[in-house]
């Protein structure tokens, strides 16, 4: 094993599902480790292929029987979405092994793809996971408080964050040229590229289709597309409002969040943390560091849990819902980016809770609330309530 490699939570879930399911797909960002992981904990156990590798392409579209015959067991395909024809030999070799679990890997970097290939031909028989930059704590220490302001990209982490302008310029232009043209008729990529720099700015707050397509020239249909292809790409993802049981007076746009606070650094030029902190972007990124580092928990756990917001016409607002339906817990969570708790900051918060405790949960619900912020302090707050430091709270999510 390379001395290098980072180990990625994610690996107990992957295991677990290889048992499970006669094939795993993992789907993720590029850049975000999974060929890494995937040759360092499952080869030589698995053969590794890559279809980046046009050769090997070639040699499934001449002579697919072949191709299925030297791979046919315990198999890593690399890249699945650049050979659609895969999916219908993989369904083939699975029907006629089905007790046989993992026996392919199957990995993407677009949802799209792989999504549809699997819904076509793979359905019932595949396990879907995926894996995202970094968590907090799978970070070297020493280059944690670092994270928030440069990202969670695995080859940044471990060199230190060394020439970081550089590796996200070149990733987004790539990301644009290479994955975007390839695999999507975006039209104007001026235009594309625009959007994701508005979105940036724009981080943390309700996706607006209409003002976007306005100040871009476009249409609310080809920014409804645009989002959609941004979201298959998993450079962002939207939090649903939550609403259930609290009335109709009540917000429903989603809130747009980037996987990788990084990403929106660099777009909105934030140059340090102290710059990021004090700036206007600061609670907003705050705000989207924490519920990504929430959803990346989530998903590398393979746990059973949803996140939400809440905003109501009436100015009640909580930014970020954990039901987790694994734990039969409901969390309501308040993110200041601020050192100082004030009892202002959970009033929302405290009348959610309240609303929910009076309606009947089936199955019973924990409820409980939590304030996080920058301050050291932590612990109990008001009735039900608690403060919590942001790292103790991603730490132990």
């Amino acid at each position: 094993m390379n001395n290098n490699f980072q180990k990625r939570n994610i690996e107990t879930t992957l295991k677990r599902y290889l048992g499970l399911f006669p094939a795993v797909a993992l789907t993720g960002p590029r850049q975000s480790g999974k060929s890494t992981l995937l040759r360092e904990v499952f080869t030589p156990e698995y053969t590794y292929l890559t279809l980046d590798d046009p050769i090997a392409v070639d040699y499934l579209r001449e002579d697919p029987r072949g191709f299925i015959k030297k791979y046919h067991e315990r198999i890593i395909f690399d890249e699945a979405q650049k050979a659609p024809e895969l999916f219908n030999y993989l369904k083939i070799e699975i029907d006629n092994d089905r007790m046989n679990y993992g026996k392919f890997i199957i990995t993407g970097s677009s949802q799209f793809n792989i999504i549809k290939e699997i819904t076509e031909s793979l359905a019932g028989r595949v396990g879907s996971l995926s894996l995202l930059p970094f968590e907090y704590n799978e970070i070297p220490a020493k280059n944690r408080e670092k994270q928030m302001l440069l990202g969670s990209y695995p080859e940044l982490v471990m060199r230190g964050f060394a020439g970081s302008k550089e590796w996200y310029g070149s990733y987004i232009t790539n990301y644009i040229e290479r994955d975007v043209r390839s695999l999507y008729n975006v039209g104007n990529l001026r235009d594309f590229h625009r959007l994701i720099f508005l979105l940036a700015a724009r981080c943390a707050q309700e996706l607006n289709m209409s003002e976007l397509a306005s100040e871009i020239g476009v249409s609310v249909k080809t920014i409804k597309a645009w989002i959609s292809i941004l979201e298959a790409s998993y450079i962002i993802f939207l939090l649903n409002p939550y609403h259930k049981n609290l009335g109709k007076r009540i917000v429903k746009r989603p809130k747009i969040y980037f996987y990788d606070t990084g990403i929106i650094c660099f777009l909105t030029g934030a140059t340090s943390q102290d710059n990021l902190e004090r700036g206007p972007l600061g609670g907003p990124v705050f705000e989207n560091y924490i519920i990504a580092e929430t959803l990346k928990r989530a998903k590398n756990t393979g746990q059973n849990m949803s996140l939400f917001y809440f905003r109501s016409n009436l100015g009640i607002e909580v930014d970020l819902i954990i039901q987790n339906t694994d734990t039969a817990e409901l969390i309501y969570t308040e993110i200041k980016n601020t050192h100082t708790p004030r009892k202002k900051m959970v009033e929302s918060l405290m009348k959610l809770m309240e609303i929910e405790k009076e309606t009947v949960q089936i199955p019973p619900l924990k409820i409980s609330g939590i304030l996080v912020y920058r301050g050291e302090e932590s612990g109990p707050m008001y009735d039900g309530i608690t403060i919590m430091n942001y790292k103790k709270f991603i730490s132990r999510l």
